[in-house]
């Protein structure tokens, strides 16, 4: 960690990004802050609007006034699809947000182009469906199954209260996902790519997966729980990350099953105190 120097900003505060841009020049800068919780942007939309939107705004700006040669990445989302048209979804699918998160989003990844066409900056988008590791957030339906199946396997809980079991999400691992983030900045080009495996689970699998890991049946211990589900959800998201893998040479190479083991196998390690 010696060659790495933080900065503290609020991406909602234009003048603490801008003191941040005017530091040191940055040849590549991945924008990755955001609300991102879904349900969360449901109780509080305008915080989600704040932070995602006019934070990107912000970045957006302050790098075209003090540094326009940097290359950004801006971080779309697979809820920029939601209700989507057809399955499975590319560059072209029009988008049909079903979420204050997944608007934020869109207005996001509309703000990056805008300054790509208008002010000619090497701006890319990553339309990047779910992608995850043992450092996702405990409130993400993904990382609340592998530490409720640690919890359950070490006697700490006796029950995992989910919302809806049949939602399809096309799972991915965040050590694939980053060095196609990483390659969008590297092309001569900016441009927008569909980020994911092309493979969809519903949150039942993810549930057999991770509780068979250790021996159990998901059935015993997954309870629905009307509370946990949203207002307007999306049933099924799938991407076709067919134009990234032709032109960058990007495709995924951890499975899902391998991605939600390890997930649980570090959750146990962790309330073990091994962590």
């Amino acid at each position: 960690m010696n060659d790495v120097q933080l900065h503290s900003a609020a991406v909602e505060n234009y003048a603490s990004v801008h003191q941040v841009a005017s530091s040191q020049r940055f040849d590549e800068c991945y924008h990755l802050a955001a609300q991102s919780f879904v349900a969360d942007s449901f109780s509080d939309e305008f915080t989600t609007m704040e932070i995602n939107v006019k934070g990107t705004q912000h970045l957006l700006a302050a790098f075209r006034d003090l540094q326009p040669e940097c290359r950004i990445y801006f971080a779309g989302s697979s809820e920029m699809f939601g209700k989507a048209a057809k399955v499975p979804q590319d560059e072209q699918t029009a988008f049909h947000p079903r979420s204050p998160y997944g608007i934020s989003k869109v207005a996001g990844f509309h703000l990056a182009r805008n300054f790509r066409e208008a002010y000619g900056m090497h701006c890319s988008s990553g339309i990047m469906f779910n992608h995850e590791s043992p450092r996702r957030g405990f409130e993400f339906v993904s990382r609340k199954i592998t530490s409720g199946v640690a919890r359950i396997l070490l006697g700490a809980s006796s029950e995992l209260p989910l919302g809806s079991l049949d939602a399809r999400r096309d799972w991915g691992h965040a050590a694939d996902y980053v060095p196609a983030m990483w390659l969008m900045l590297q092309q001569d080009n900016p441009d927008d790519y569909v980020v994911a495996t092309g493979q969809d689970h519903s949150v039942r699998e993810f549930c057999e997966a991770a509780f068979s890991h250790v021996g159990l049946d998901y059935s015993d211990y997954v309870k629905a729980d009307h509370r946990f589900t949203r207002p307007a959800d999306v049933e099924l998201l799938r991407g076709d990350a067919s134009k990234i893998t032709k032109n960058l040479g990007w495709r995924p190479r951890i499975a899902f099953i391998d991605m939600v083991r390890e997930m649980v196998s570090n959750d146990i390690e962790i309330l073990k105190g091994g962590a």
